[in-house]
């Protein structure tokens, strides 16, 4: 469930682009995101920062598509959230005691410190070049094509990714000792 409703604003954006095109689709999702903040806000009394982070980004490159009536800003989105998410992976390495992937998931899943290193090195440089692959199909691709790819492409590159971190993972996972 939660799974869908990080995705909600990305939904109606694929939804409204195939129904009314680009400029419809960012208005709608930028409704979408301050729906998002809000029913979050009302269940939960406090904001995720990655929708947080999201919505501004969308409110800022959103209106600067409809006020220019240019889709590459919108377009931009997707790599600057990589690229937010790159930076503070990759800066964990070398800012702080543990790097960010422990720090959210070193509660559930015990690893040895230089695994940790490496899968969070690795989600900050997979970030960067999805960032890049974005641009790319932005500029050298037509907008329903990048729309594609926005929900199928990134979803499907994401996902692949990770059950590859999983696997890695799951080869280094220490055991847990029992009390008895």
């Amino acid at each position: 469930m939660k799974f869908l409703y990080d995705y909600f604003p990305i939904l109606c954006f694929f939804i409204a682009y195939k129904l009314y095109g680009i400029y419809v689709a960012t208005a709608v999702t930028m409704i979408a995101s301050l729906l998002q903040l809000g029913v979050y806000w009302f269940a939960k009394k406090r904001l995720e920062n990655l929708h947080l982070i999201t919505f501004i980004l969308i409110v800022i490159l959103g209106s600067a598509t409809l006020l220019f009536h240019n889709a590459i800003f919108i377009k931009w989105k997707p790599s600057v959230i990589y690229w937010v998410f790159a930076i503070f992976l990759l800066g964990s390495q070398y800012f702080g005691k543990k790097p960010l992937l422990y720090r959210f998931l070193g509660k559930r899943i015990e690893l040895p410190d230089r695994i940790w290193k490496h899968v969070n090195f690795s989600w900050g440089i997979f970030f960067l070049l999805m960032g890049l692959l974005n641009l790319y199909v932005a500029y050298h691709y037509s907008t329903n094509v990048w729309v594609d790819f926005k929900l199928f492409g990134t979803l499907g590159l994401i996902l692949l990714f990770t059950v590859t971190q999983v696997i890695y993972m799951s080869r280094h996972i220490k055991e847990q000792k029992k009390t008895t």
